[in-house]
């Protein structure tokens, strides 16, 4: 029963974790987030705010580029700290000026929040050696 309770009938592995990481926030912020982004960047740009002297139109190529490019350099593997921390940045502004740190309710920051932990993870773990950086 110990045995059970503890699963040490699977396999260790800290690499096929980080991969699964990369490869379920990568790609569910690339397709989910950052592709409609992408292909309807006019209306995007109009409802995104003027943040530190910068146009709504840069922001949102800001946020285009971190959640189209930097996903998809995440779930390659493929200068993966760098990636993290533009989505870490990109997530953290956007659970703090856009969902106002709320964590309930309409406009709730909850998933920006569980973004942002997954990306600063990747950010001090690195891609693992199930990865582009490591071949």
């Amino acid at each position: 029963m110990l045995k059970l309770l503890h699963l040490s009938f699977l396999p260790k592995s800290s690499n096929a974790g980080l991969l699964i990481l990369r490869l379920s926030v990568g790609l569910s912020m690339l397709l989910l987030h950052g592709r409609g982004k992408l292909m309807n960047f006019s209306a995007t740009a109009g409802k995104f705010p003027a943040l530190f002297g910068m146009s709504p139109t840069v922001n949102a190529g800001l946020a285009v580029f971190a959640e189209v490019v930097c996903s998809a350099l995440l779930v390659l593997g493929l200068f993966t700290r760098f990636a993290a921390l533009m989505l870490a940045i990109t997530m953290g502004v956007a659970f703090y000026k856009v969902h106002n740190l709320a964590l309930a309710g309409e406009h709730s920051g909850e998933l920006a929040l569980v973004y942002l932990f997954a990306y600063v993870t990747l950010l001090f773990t690195g891609a693992g050696k199930f990865s582009m950086d490591r071949a």
